[in-house]
């Protein structure tokens, strides 16, 4: 197991339901798959990109393992695995299988409120796309090309986030994801360090090798920039550097939200207003050549294209 009893319970508490045998994999619905069952809003993705909200399967194949401390993660620190230990692991095939079974099981409940739109509970029994991104680095599973593949074979659209520490993994994927994600989180290597906290060699020319390599994918690429008030949102020019040596399809600036345990680690005030965030993304759209093409208020998050 990745995780002790103690720790997997807790997690199960916060809405967490791990699959496979391994304990290394999880699913955990999203706030916006719940709001949008009942009719009462959607996720960015959806306005960006087309993504139905209701049939959107959160999901990681890693949840202990990260390379990255990052202050403003949410999630628990305290059992983070800088490396997959675990020699014996779960199948992609498995993963998949049990990971929307236990979707469809975190959601029955709404079988039985009269609030639930009666079309979408019918959609949301067979999701059609995978947020490969709720906790962990994804790339870490030794098998995630395998578990892209048996996604797509499914005719999901994946949205892989990764940190770009695994380069030669992300390099040697033979299955394309729907839209690849690489975190930029610091315009600097000190920076970089302070706020994402390696626990790695050579984290920060990992994360630049990967930036380089971005714009040879196949797949549709994004950087995602979260702006933490007091600690990265500074030097949008260097910012714009780095994209414009990723040539990413998309750039998502986005603000850290003051959730689960990052506020042991930052405080209100590290949160930015969506204007600080629209100022900010004008700031890196004006030195990358980009322009701001959508925006989400209540998510404070903004899209250049």
């Amino acid at each position: 197991m990745s995780f002790n009893k103690s720790q997997q319970e807790k997690l199960e508490k916060s809405g967490y339901r791990f699959v496979g045998s391994y304990g290394h994999a999880a699913v955990k619905t999203c706030h916006w798959t719940r709001q949008s069952i009942v009719d009462k809003g959607v996720c960015y993705k959806e306005k960006f990109y087309g993504i139905e909200s209701h049939r959107c399967l959160q999901m990681s194949p890693a949840v202990p393992n990260c390379q990255q401390e990052c202050e403003f993660c949410w999630r628990d620190l305290t059992y983070t695995q800088t490396t997959w230990e675990d020699e014996e692991y779960d199948e992609p095939k498995t993963i998949v299988d049990e990971a929307i079974k236990a979707q469809n099981n975190l959601l029955c409940g709404y079988y039985g409120n009269d609030k639930a739109n009666k079309k979408k509970l019918e959609e949301l029994k067979k999701p059609t796309n995978a947020a490969i991104s709720l906790a962990g680095e994804p790339t870490l599973y030794p098998k995630i090309d395998g578990l892209i593949g048996e996604f797509n074979r499914r005719d999901f659209t994946t949205f892989v986030v990764s940190n770009g520490q695994c380069v030669e993994r992300l390099q040697n994927l033979e299955n394309d994801p729907y839209q690849l994600y690489l975190s930029l989180d610091a315009p600097i290597k000190k920076i970089y360090k302070e706020l994402c906290r390696p626990r790695i060699n050579n984290a920060w020319e990992n994360l630049n090798e990967s930036l380089e390599t971005l714009s040879s994918f196949n797949s549709r690429t994004c950087i995602r920039n979260t702006c933490v008030k007091g600690k990265n949102m500074i030097n949008p020019e260097i910012y714009s550097e780095l994209i414009r040596k990723a040539d990413p399809d998309f750039v998502e600036i986005k603000a850290y939200m003051y959730v689960g345990s990052s506020r042991e680690r930052l405080t209100q005030d590290n949160m930015p207003t969506f204007d600080e965030v629209k100022d900010f993304a004008y700031k890196i759209a004006d030195n990358c050549g980009k322009k701001i093409v959508n925006e989400s208020e209540i998510s404070r998050v903004v899209l250049l294209e």
